[in-house]
């Protein structure tokens, strides 16, 4: 077993895969969404649907509905994604599986999810106060000009470096809540180990991801119908990947 792995009751082991798995893993997802296209599609459409409802919530409240919605929604998926795997036949129901047996634990990872955020929120505004502070102590011109322009990069590059680790630790916890029964904070601490152990393929992963998002949001985002089922697919065959 991983080191990783010691210390996690009931924790798989974690797998590197070869690097080409990146590329792989969005294959596979093609592969299982072209045997039901119709119900993938309408899981997406009406996935999309409830998240969308959530930005016409006061802001606050859609942001803490949509951060605790989404691990439920995806703790579904990953059933979904079993169940076609054996043999059998998806359906939209799956969606909403998650919140049948686990609710508890993929919404508590989804209230971990958001207090990283809030954690990195305040890391970012804190420097971005202390920036615009020296800033005012500079004064006017050049000087000024060059520390805010600094500054705003230098927040940017935080707010990214902190994102990713924090991406990380999400990414498999509702496969592994559902698959495995972990406990919300082991499965995020493990889901951020499978993905740095295989951070070559992530990378590879992460790069094709972005160029199929970028192709499928030109015509008027309809792309999105299919490789909205494909990434999700390809989440749950990265999981099967990695531990097993």
């Amino acid at each position: 077993m991983d080191e990783a792995s010691k210390g996690m009751p009931g924790a798989p082991g974690i797998r590197a895969v070869e690097v080409d798995r990146g590329w792989g893993w969005l294959v596979d997802g093609f592969e299982v969404f072209k045997r039901a296209p119709g119900v993938w599609i309408a899981i997406v459409v009406i996935l999309g649907v409830v998240m969308l409802a959530t930005s016409f919530m006061p802001p606050l409240l859609g942001f803490l509905a949509a951060n605790v919605l989404m691990p439920l929604f995806m703790g579904g998926l990953m059933l979904a994604c079993r169940r076609q795997e054996q043999g059998e036949t998806p359906e939209i129901a799956d969606l909403f599986a998650g919140f049948k047996g686990h609710a508890n634990q993929l919404a508590l990872v989804g209230l971990l999810y958001i207090a990283g955020m809030v954690v990195l929120m305040l890391i970012v505004g804190g420097i971005g106060a202390v920036i615009g502070a020296g800033a005012m102590n500079i004064g006017t011109g050049a000087g000024m000009g060059l520390t805010v322009g600094g500054g705003t990069l230098l927040v940017m590059l935080v707010s990214v470096v902190l994102s990713v680790p924090l991406a990380m630790a999400l990414w498999f916890a509702p496969a592994l809540v559902v698959f495995q029964g972990m406990a919300p904070m082991a499965a995020m601490q493990h889901s951020f180990m499978g993905c740095l152990k295989n951070i070559v393929p992530f990378l590879v992963y992460g790069l094709l991801a972005f160029a199929l998002s970028f192709v499928a949001a030109i015509p008027l985002m309809l792309g999105f119908l299919v490789v909205g089922p494909v990434l999700i697919v390809s989440v749950y065959a990265a999981y099967r990947d990695i531990y097993g």
